[in-house]
């Protein structure tokens, strides 16, 4: 069985090899730390795969002994990586998940978020108007519970600590330190500097995602809400709280219907900037 495995696992190397551009079903970016379900032989990232059993084996009682492969449902047992053509490493899918994180309902929200059209809420949250009137100065209390909560959703992971506080490094000298006048009349250079130091400090966590999470994170703050009112303007846009919906998340779920929606700040047309 094990020289079997081997002799399928060289051609799938092979082929790999071939085809630089074949990214990870899961995460949809290139395939980092190969690895192959045991049975059907789909690659997948080691992470990705690892995380999706997880996820699988948290919706059952008791630890399951295999977890169907995400494209072609076949029950695997193990997942196999580190493979260089004579040997292989195992992970069997019902190993160490009693320590697996699942995502509660508002993080699956979240999740299903980057996979809607950006864009539409640019006409209820105006980021460019956040930036040109130099609302950035305005420190976001809800920022660090929201950035945990999303980063948290993003890699599947519950301690996001390091990350998030690196994050909020990058964010929080808009907030502490006062810009030259020059920086101040150039709104767009501002925000060009804001989104390319963002990504660069999310990109080694979020990979592919990090060009969404940067917009999502300018949407958040341009909101001026708490977290309870932003997700309560997202899912109305959404309608996923309409009959009929195929969402396992709703409003009334994430939301008190009677919670008094608090603004940071309201934009005004002539906003100059001046505190």
């Amino acid at each position: 069985m094990e020289d079997d495995t081997t002799f399928e696992l060289s051609k799938c190397v092979s082929s790999v090899s071939e085809d630089s551009s074949f990214c990870c079903p899961i995460c949809l970016g290139s395939l980092v730390q190969v690895s192959y379900l045991d049975k059907c032989f789909h690659k997948f990232c080691f992470n990705c795969i690892l995380r999706w059993a997880k996820v699988v084996a948290g919706k059952h009682r008791s630890p399951p002994s295999s977890v169907k492969c995400p494209l072609c449902k076949t029950e695997n047992f193990s997942i196999i990586y580190g493979v260089d053509g004579s040997c292989f490493q195992r992970h069997y899918v019902n190993k160490d998940f009693e320590d697996s994180f699942i995502l509660s309902r508002a993080q699956r929200y979240r999740l299903q978020c980057y996979y809607t059209e950006q864009g539409f809420l640019d006409d209820i949250f105006n980021i460019s108007q956040y930036w040109k009137s130099h609302k950035y100065f305005q420190p976001n209390c809800w920022l660090q519970s929201w950035l945990r909560r999303e980063i948290q959703a993003l890699i599947q992971e519950e301690d996001v600590d390091i990350i998030v506080h690196h994050i909020l490094g990058v964010v929080k000298p808009l907030w502490t330190r006062r810009e030259q006048k020059s920086h101040i009349n150039a709104p767009e250079k501002k925000q060009e500097e804001f989104k390319m130091s963002v990504s660069e400090a999310a990109r080694p966590f979020l990979a592919v995602r990090t060009d969404r999470f940067v917009y999502e994170i300018q949407l958040f703050l341009a909101s001026g809400l708490n977290i309870e009112a932003y997700d309560a303007v997202y899912i109305q846009r959404l309608g996923w709280s309409s009959p009929g919906v195929n969402t396992e998340v709703s409003q009334s779920e994430l939301i008190d219907r009677t919670t008094v929606i608090p603004y940071l700040y309201i934009f005004d047309d002539d906003s100059d900037g001046n505190e």
